[in-house]
């Protein structure tokens, strides 16, 4: 090749299309899916990779939906297709023709032994879960201070709920060093009492972009935290560890801050609405109690009063005469009862039967009264008493 010649880029880059599509029509590549984003025009893009390198690929729209499954971030795929080169980005790509599952991807593989792990302690726990504070003063946003979630939650959380105070705990939410600066931050956010509720995530990325909000050492802080956390890590269908350990999983961090801020415009919409519904209740009530008042007046009242206590007063005054008549005729039938004792038992005293005539006749010796003229032997000495004094006497 004459290296005296120059080159234009156009003309650089065809020589590279002509080099890669002229020799790698048909290729086979196995690696790890990463980076899937379905396109709104149908078409499938995403990147290959293994542990040394990492290729982009486009599925088309016409070959994607005879596809037999759901392609997902850290599937080991195998894929047949031909090497493009994209000349206005100056890079290269494999147009998959045909797609099959090879095998579960490392990073899925990982990710679910630690789910389990984890699990397995309780960190996922649904009682461990706190509610979110309806209205929090303060809300704390741990993620990169200039990417797009931290602008995306201040516009929504300044449109929503003016008055709430954002502190923004930087911290990187990619790389090696981004785990453990992430937990510091939520540590620091509890230790301090920062906020009355923490957003914790990041916007959209790769799997392997997402990877820090996967680390343990993320996942035990969040779990440990005092102050609820809301996860808001990617897009809808990304997701990482600390969605489980969060008390509340947001799809975005967009809806991260429209769950930590009730519109306080229509909350007091809602409560100048129900004042009203109230007022015309209690409106209602009056005008009902009114109404149903305007047929009464003093002497009317009294007389319905009259007509309703008389039946009762004459029901009275009857069961009370009724009462006493009983209960006079239970006093003669006792008074009857008591007399007839009386006499039997006057007719049986001693005393009345001495004031007959009668006397007791007692031996002096035996002190045994005498019954019979046989209870008396010749010569005893006996005591006779009348109904008054004693008469003493011998039997002859």
């Amino acid at each position: 090749m004459n290296t005296t010649h120059k080159f234009t880029v156009s003309e650089l880059t065809d020589l590279i299309r002509e080099c890669l599509e002229g020799n790698f029509a048909q290729v086979t590549v196995e690696g790890e899916l990463s980076n899937c984003r379905p396109a709104s025009s149908g078409h499938l893009y995403f990147s290959l990779k293994d542990a040394g390198a990492k290729i982009d690929g486009v599925m088309f729209k016409n070959r994607l939906r005879f596809l037999g499954f759901e392609p997902k971030d850290g599937m080991l795929l195998r894929v047949k297709g031909s090497l493009s080169v994209y000349a206005p980005r100056g890079g290269y790509s494999i147009v998959c023709e045909e797609m099959e599952i090879a095998g579960s991807g490392e990073i899925l593989a990982l990710l679910e032994k630690r789910k389990q792990a984890l699990a397995a302690e309780g960190l996922f726990n649904k009682d461990r879960k706190k509610s979110i504070p309806r209205f929090p003063a303060t809300v704390a946003v741990v993620s990169s201070p200039t990417g797009a979630a931290v602008r995306d939650i201040l516009n929504i959380l300044g449109r929503r709920a003016g008055g709430i105070r954002v502190i923004i705990l930087p911290a990187p939410v990619q790389g090696s060093e981004a785990a453990g600066i992430i937990a510091r931050r939520i540590e620091q956010a509890n230790q301090w009492k920062l906020a009355d509720v923490l957003i914790v995530g990041r916007g959209g990325g790769s799997l392997e972009d997402l990877l820090p909000f996967s680390e343990e050492i993320v996942v035990r802080a969040i779990a440990a935290s005092k102050i609820p956390v809301v996860s808001a890590v990617g897009h809808e269908i990304d997701w990482a560890l600390s969605d489980f350990a969060a008390d509340l999983r947001a799809p975005t961090p967009s809806a991260a801050a429209e769950l930590v801020s009730e519109n306080r415009d229509a909350a007091l919409e809602a409560i100048r609405e129900l004042g009203i519904t109230i007022r015309e209740a209690m409106a209602a009530k009056l005008e009902r109690a009114r109404l149903l008042l305007r047929p009464f007046s003093l002497s009317d009242l009294e007389y319905r009063f009259r007509a309703i206590l008389q039946p009762r007063l004459v029901r009275f005054d009857d069961a009370k005469e009724e009462l006493l008549g009983a209960l006079s005729e239970r006093i003669d039938t006792m008074r009857r009862r008591l007399e007839l004792a009386v006499t039997s038992l006057e007719a049986g005293s001693p005393q009345a039967i001495l004031e007959r005539g009668f006397s007791v006749v007692v031996n002096q010796k035996t002190g045994k009264l005498v019954r019979k003229a046989e209870d008396a032997l010749t010569g005893d000495l006996l005591s006779i008493r009348p109904l008054e004094g004693i008469i003493t006497a011998r039997t002859e």
